[in-house]
């Protein structure tokens, strides 16, 4: 079981705007350094004058640089972690400590914000919708008007504050992925130590079928009795206990597991699949398994999973299918409308058809620099390198033709193929995944290092 101490506190402070919004729509963490390493607030806050919704009347509780916290903006914090760690079956006192751990993320989120409008970081409009979709669906709801609809009824206003929240911590995201990847340098020569460590094994290319099942929850997980989470990891657990059974039926297996648990069990057989394409905590359980071998019951917020290894396959080498592509580029820009970038590249395109040789009209026609003085040769192109438009019409042109004008967000293109192959990439494969691998051991060090230096960086003033 997770022990929700003080110190995970400090690094899972919710941060919403309402604690009933967060708990049950968006849980949203601040990742904090332990109040210990860091200033405390003065010392006036006891633990005989902690702030509640009773005691609390508004006003400044902290001065960060130009901006105020409120003593508003605590009391929700607070009542916002408890409620967390409640749900997590560890209940939290609202101790003097507490109030320091949630008040120093309220400090770091501040100062984080300041530096987000400072340098202008924006979050695509495109991920936020998908979020907010994300929890639509999470509430049975099939689109955001649906959702927008249920928040403002319950509390006029929600929906907004929750768009403004997610936006809020997209951007602390991005602001931080942009710091912590200029603190994290990793050599040539730090990737070659990692692969020749034992870690570095699980960056093989084997693919695992699995079967992989769950228990969903009867209600959202911060609703649920003792007796309802008991209920279903009973399931789980003889869920489990069938599927270790050689040869397992698994729709007679769910059939069985079913009983009376009012919420249809979810899952089958997903097929073969390389640990690195599943998220981090289900392939750190699927690559310790021999094959046969059933997880403990994994517990999650959505629901109880239990995952077992069916078959594996190993391999070697990963091949990827690659082109051989020149292009013409005829750009759409200030100095030269669609309209007169078309006109140009059906002409080229005639001259095609007449019998010109493509790299000579790309030597000088393309718009293209960086090709264009090599007859506008693109080398070799994997999936994915070019934007989509490009994409499709290099695979539907045939080795040693060229393709009819198309158009990307670049201006007008003619692509021809000169050649496909099979390209072996599993040594850049492992190189890549050793390089994230590395990353993610050094970045929370370096979130904290800067953390802290932005604190101290700052003028901050706790108010008694």
């Amino acid at each position: 079981m997770r022990v929700f101490s003080l110190r995970q506190t400090s690094r899972t402070v919710l941060l919403s705007m309402s604690a009933s919004l967060a708990l049950t729509l968006s849980a949203q963490a601040a990742t904090v350094k332990p109040a210990a390493a860091q200033a405390a607030p003065t010392a006036n806050q006891s633990g005989n004058s902690r702030l509640t919704p009773a005691t609390s009347t508004d006003g400044i509780i902290a001065l960060v640089n130009e901006n105020a916290i409120l003593k508003s903006d605590l009391v929700d914090a607070v009542v916002q972690t408890q409620a967390r760690a409640q749900a997590a079956g560890e209940p939290i006192a609202n101790s003097a400590q507490l109030q320091s751990e949630v008040l120093n993320a309220l400090i770091l989120r501040e100062l984080q914000l300041s530096m987000v409008k400072r340098v202008g970081l924006n979050p695509d409009e495109a991920a936020i919708n998908q979020r907010l979709a994300q929890i639509a669906q999470s509430e049975g709801l099939t689109n955001l008007s649906a959702l927008q609809q249920r928040l403002d009824a319950a509390q006029p206003g929600s929906y907004a504050a929750l768009r403004a929240q997610l936006i809020e911590e997209a951007s602390i995201q991005a602001l931080q992925q942009r710091q912590i990847s200029n603190r994290v340098r990793i050599s040539e020569q730090d990737i070659d130590a990692f692969l020749a460590s034992p870690e570095a094994k699980r960056l093989n290319q084997s693919e695992y079928q699995t079967i992989h099942l769950r228990v969903p929850y009867m209600d959202d997980y911060s609703r649920l009795s003792e007796a309802q989470r008991a209920e279903a990891l009973k399931v789980a657990e003889d869920l489990r206990n069938r599927l270790l059974a050689p040869n397992v039926d698994v729709a007679q297996a769910i059939a069985a597991s079913q009983g009376n648990y009012p919420i249809p069990l979810q899952g089958g057989d997903t097929g073969f699949h390389k640990a690195s394409a599943l998220p981090t905590e289900l392939a750190s359980e699927i690559t310790k398994l021999e094959v046969g071998a059933v997880s403990a019951p994994l517990v999650t917020p959505e629901g109880i999973d239990i995952i077992k290894l069916a078959n594996k396959k190993d391999s070697d080498k990963m091949l990827i299918p690659q082109w051989h592509t020149r292009h013409i580029l005829v750009k759409v820009d200030e100095l030269q409308t669609d309209a007169l970038a078309e006109q140009k590249i059906n002409d080229l395109y005639g001259q095609l058809r007449s019998g010109a040789d493509f790299a000579a009209l790309a030597s000088t026609y393309s718009d293209d620099p960086g090709s264009a003085g090599r007859g506008g040769d693109l080398d070799w192109v994997s999936e994915e390198d070019m934007v989509a438009p490009f994409e499709a019409a290099m695979k539907n042109t045939t080795v040693g033709d060229y393709s009819a004008p198309f158009k990307t967000q670049f201006g007008w293109h003619i692509l021809k193929v000169e050649g496909t192959r099979e390209q072996d990439v599993s040594n850049q494969y492992r190189r890549n995944m050793a390089r994230q691998a590395l990353y993610q051991r050094l970045a929370p060090q370096a979130k904290e290092d800067w953390l802290q230096e932005l604190r101290a960086g700052a003028y901050i003033q706790i108010l008694g």
